[in-house]
């Protein structure tokens, strides 16, 4: 039975597996995308997001906290200037994995993992998706006053006849 066991513990001992996710975390604030596998990105997701979270406010302790966990100056440094000013605003789901399909060599499910604010050709084509869509919106057009524009219909009176 798998009880208490939430999360995927790769095949690997605790601190094998603390030191390949640091080393992919690091690896992800400085390029801003990976390709790996899916069990790791989905490990990585779940390990990188509250560090991630903890860049929105720069003090002292959280810039400690996060360098326990990561132990590179330039990855910390990294996180807090330039990731932490695109993501301020954002409330959380700050990676996308995006499936690639399988190795060669071993059959592995490999992915993208990358930071959501820092792929260029994707928000360029959410841009472009919503300008066209702008441009192509069908509208009711506005009905113009039909009583201006047409002559009013001549009424047919009968003449006044005094007698």
């Amino acid at each position: 039975m798998r009880h208490n066991k939430k999360f995927n513990h790769l095949s690997r001992k605790s601190a094998h597996r603390d030191a390949m996710l640091a080393n992919m975390t690091i690896s992800l604030i400085m390029h801003k995308r990976i390709i790996t596998t899916l069990a790791k990105a989905k490990a990585l997701r779940v390990y990188a997001e509250p560090l991630i979270n903890r860049a929105k406010d720069d003090t002292t302790a959280s810039r400690r906290l996060v360098f326990k966990h990561l132990q590179n100056k330039q990855a910390v440094k990294e996180l807090y200037s330039t990731v932490a000013a695109k993501i301020g605003d954002r409330p959380g789901g700050y990676t996308r994995i995006l499936k690639l399909g399988n190795r060669l060599g071993d059959n592995a499910k490999t992915c993208f993992i990358e930071l959501v604010d820092f792929n260029e050709a994707m928000l360029e084509a959410k841009s472009q998706e919503k300008a066209a869509a702008k441009k192509t919106t069908r509208r009711s057009r506005k009905k113009t006053n039909t009583a201006a524009a047409a002559p009013a219909p001549a009424t047919e009176e009968a003449p006044k006849t005094e007698e």
